[in-house]
């Protein structure tokens, strides 16, 4: 996708779309269903209240597929309960804009980015995430470990000992699969479910692996960012030579039509500032990737957002739409269920 083109099809977006935004008053009630943890979002947070003391601003959270699912359900009521979205799967971005769901905006800084985003300005990267592989380095040497996504699924001398999230419930999880199903193929299913995985929450992934439980699991690189900076934790990151997988998260506004407070101006506003160097600083200190070009920062103790964009492992996010439903069920038959 080319920016010149983008940055055209912005300009003709019809300027009233924005609303308080463009006398910065922005005010009024605005609810965000976000897929980030509670945890992470605290410092975000006061930072929105600070930005903007004269909304109220609530957060609802949950896991990606937690989220579609209450959606599904304030859908088929004819009304959702919230004015801006946060959810970590950009193929449910694409969904609601063809259900004509979302508010577009035009982000005066849109050629800053370096993740494509709508043309229409319907949604944008809010957010990098990574799906790498993970071990504690008091239980394991990394020489003894797989250095690849295919062997963290086809090296025997780890049945049972491997772990990762459920895409059935999980965003990024469902991301990772799908990238890894067009790399390798539905086999690569059959090959977790001989390889009898665990499925089992990131979380509790990663204190199994502090504990000696597991070796090796496929998580966030932020998960366990965060505990090697809060906690001095012995886990450590594989970035996998056959590819990371990059998900950029999205921020999407719910049009007047559809959302909980009818309040898109300021809705556009808040948006606009988690995209802005203020915001992606905030997300970066909460150990995620900036999705703007060039940024000067990066999460703690993580290598560097254009190093991963060399190794990333594409996910085709269109596809992963047609697909959803069909790459859930092979997973829930073929691995979970096996």
């Amino acid at each position: 996708m080319k920016k010149f083109f983008y940055l055209i099809v912005l300009a003709c977006i019809c300027f009233t779309n924005c609303g308080s935004s463009a006398a910065g008053k922005a005010s009024g009630k605005i609810v965000i269903y976000t897929s980030m943890y509670r945890d992470v979002v605290d410092d975000i947070e006061i930072a929105l209240k600070k930005q903007f003391p004269n909304s109220g601003i609530e957060f609802s959270f949950g896991g990606t597929g937690t989220l579609q699912a209450k959606l599904d359900e304030e859908i088929a009521e004819g009304q959702l309960g919230c004015d801006i979205l946060l959810l970590a799967d950009p193929s449910y971005s694409i969904e609601l804009k063809e259900k004509g769901m979302l508010h577009p905006f035009a982000y005066q800084e849109a050629s800053s980015l370096a993740y494509d985003y709508d043309p229409e300005g319907y949604w944008y990267p809010v957010r990098i995430s990574n799906m790498v592989l993970a071990f504690d380095s008091a239980h394991n040497s990394r020489d003894n470990l797989p250095k690849t996504f295919y062997d963290f699924a086809h090296n025997a001398g780890l049945r049972g000992a491997v772990s990762m999230s459920n895409p059935l419930v999980s965003g990024t999880t469902l991301a990772a699969v799908a990238a890894l199903k067009d790399k390798y193929g539905y086999e690569y299913f059959e090959a977790l479910g001989r390889q009898n995985v665990h499925i089992e929450s990131g979380a509790v992934a990663l204190s199994k692996l502090e504990t000696g439980e597991r070796r090796l699991a496929m998580v966030l690189e932020e998960s366990v960012l965060k505990l090697r900076e809060e906690e001095k934790s012995s886990l450590e990151i594989i970035y996998p030579t056959d590819g990371v997988v990059v998900i950029p998260s999205t921020v999407m506004i719910v049009n007047d039509k559809w959302s909980a407070n009818g309040n898109a101006g300021t809705a556009q506003e808040i948006a606009s500032w988690f995209l802005s160097r203020e915001g992606q600083g905030a997300i970066v200190d909460k150990w995620m990737h900036s999705v703007r070009g060039n940024f000067e920062k990066h999460p703690y103790d993580a290598i560097s957002s254009g190093t991963i964009l060399e190794r990333k492992l594409p996910v085709n996010w269109d596809d992963l739409l047609k697909q959803r439903d069909e790459i859930q069920q092979k997973f829930e038959q073929q691995v979970t269920h096996r």
